[in-house]
């Protein structure tokens, strides 16, 4: 039977579907209209973030409680996390305050990461710079990674690099000093380096004049991803190039001879025996330089023997005796 109203029955059954809503359209209006604008100038504005700000003296005591418990593989990757967000080189000190880990385990879980994340396996690649730790991108991808953000590669002329290697190799140097080994005048290239933060004046030098002392700073590390000074290239290494290096090298220098060929030319049989034959020449050379000088030298004590003859020694009764 009907209850004689348009909403539900007494049962739990639901109206047909050509039934009209129990609710008038002026209510309707007045949940789902506009929003009166001015009504919300007149009110004021909620405070929805926290004033609270947590100590951090007690924040780090309790990191120091929490990090005592944490396993290996929960240090790494806090220490990714936190070297993944920093936007320079973090030392041990540093991280050991961000995280309350101990310093010994940080220096290990590093070392486990830098075996991960290194040249030609990850696309991220953990580098110790500047007395640091600092995530890089691969530099197998910088192509890809330059055009996506659009950016040209970052190049030093080859007057600059010439100076700025002067200076990382004889620091502390003069400018004078840098000009005499370049020959050339250096005041307008040590002034673009001072503005890239490249060197860095370390004081005056204790002469006449007192001119600067120039030195490297810690963003020509990071710039040439360098741990110290101590990383820097000796002259071997400079002789122990790579095959990719001496074609980089054969290609700038195309007046010097191939590497490839001078290796061709030790490894050649004939060319070992026209060294000993060479060696051998120089050898019986020598000998008879050293003959000739030997008989020279006879000849010259038999000259001054005849020219500057020793006189006789004098007698026992002339010793004595005065000269007239």
């Amino acid at each position: 039977m009907s209850t004689g109203n348009n909403g539900p029955d007494d049962t739990g059954a639901k109206p047909s579907r050509g039934a009209p809503s129990p609710f008038t359209e002026e209510e309707i209006a007045a949940v789902t209209g506009p929003v009166d604008e001015d009504e919300l100038e007149d009110s004021d504005v909620a405070t929805i973030e926290a004033d609270e700000v947590p100590d951090l003296q007690t924040s780090f005591e309790k990191l120091l409680q929490k990090s005592r418990n944490l396993s290996p593989e929960r240090i790494r990757t806090i220490l990714e996390s936190v070297l993944f967000v920093a936007d320079k080189p973090l030392d041990l000190d540093q991280l050991y305050e961000a995280t309350g880990i101990d310093r010994e385990k940080i220096q290990e879980a590093l070392n486990q990461i830098s075996g991960v994340h290194r040249d030609g396996i990850s696309g991220i690649v953990l580098y110790e710079v500047s007395g640091g730790w600092q995530f890089r991108t691969d530099p197998h991808s910088g192509e890809y990674v330059r055009r996506y953000l659009r950016v040209k590669p970052q190049r030093l002329t080859r007057a600059a690099v010439e100076t700025l290697a002067i200076i990382a190799y004889r620091q502390p140097v003069t400018r004078p000093e840098v000009e005499d080994i370049r020959g050339v005048d250096c005041g307008a290239v040590i002034k673009a380096l001072l503005d890239r933060k490249l060197i860095k004046i370390l004081g005056k030098k204790e002469e006449v004049g007192r001119p600067m002392l120039y030195g490297t700073s810690r963003e020509f590390l990071e710039f040439f991803a360098l741990k110290d000074l101590s990383a820097l290239p000796t002259l071997r290494e400079f002789h122990e190039l790579t095959q990719e290096h001496q074609e980089i090298v054969e290609k700038e220098r195309p007046s010097a001879p191939p590497a490839s060929g001078t290796v061709e030319a030790l490894s050649d049989p004939e060319f070992q025996k026209r060294m000993d034959k060479s060696m051998a020449a120089s050898e019986a050379a020598l000998e008879e330089l050293e003959e000739a000088m030997s008989a020279a030298d006879k000849t010259q004590k038999a000259s001054t023997s005849i020219l500057n003859p020793t006189p006789p020694p004098a007698e026992e009764g002339d010793k004595g005796s005065e000269p007239v």
